[in-house]
């Protein structure tokens, strides 16, 4: 068996499978390969890039958070974010099921690559907005917005655009191909 990877940059609304389920739409809608499965996790109301193998062997090392692959995203938030609350991201953040490994945290400036999200996020004109990319190597439930909202920043729109070191370069929304290679991780033992 060849060891294929594809990446695909999910839209909003999409579960990370591929039976639909609700008001969520499942990846059979954009991708008709049989034999693969996700490697990793995107909440239906998150963006951005997923993994798919059609290996188990890869698909648990992309997934396991025993790996520490990183995982990059940009985080839209509400509010600005000084620098106490971007230190405390950095060191750790304590949620109901325990501390999370240190992150790094950044703001940027308005992503131009982006896309319009549909729907639109919330605004509030009594409320800015920031944008912030987060890197993790841990993959808890909702853990990105879990984290923001813990230093007092609610996620307002997140979009994962890298795992490992595979990006979602170059992908608009629904769009998939395959990889040439697996992406790697700088995990150390």
């Amino acid at each position: 068996m060849t060891v294929r990877l594809i990446r695909f940059n999910k839209p909003y609304g999409v579960l990370s499978q591929f039976t639909p389920e609700g008001r969520w739409r499942g990846l059979k809608d954009f991708i008709d390969l049989p034999g693969f499965y996700v490697a990793g996790r995107l909440d239906a109301d998150s963006e951005g890039l997923l993994l798919l193998t059609n290996d188990g062997p890869l698909q648990a090392r992309i997934s396991d958070p025993r790996h520490k692959m990183e995982k990059t995203y940009w985080v839209q938030v509400e509010g600005i974010p000084d620098d106490a609350a971007l230190a405390a991201l950095r060191r750790g953040v304590r949620l109901n099921d325990g501390p999370t490994q240190p992150a790094r945290v950044r703001r940027l400036d308005t992503p131009l690559a982006l896309w319009p999200r549909n729907p639109p996020i919330r605004v509030r004109r009594a409320i800015p907005d920031c944008w912030i990319e987060l890197v993790i190597r841990e993959g808890r439930n909702r853990q990105v917005r879990r984290m923001t909202a813990a230093v007092g920043h609610p996620t307002l729109r997140l979009v994962r655009t890298a795992v490992g070191s595979c990006t979602l370069d170059g992908l608009a929304p629904g769009q998939w191909e395959e990889v040439a290679e697996s992406p790697r991780s700088d995990y150390k033992k």
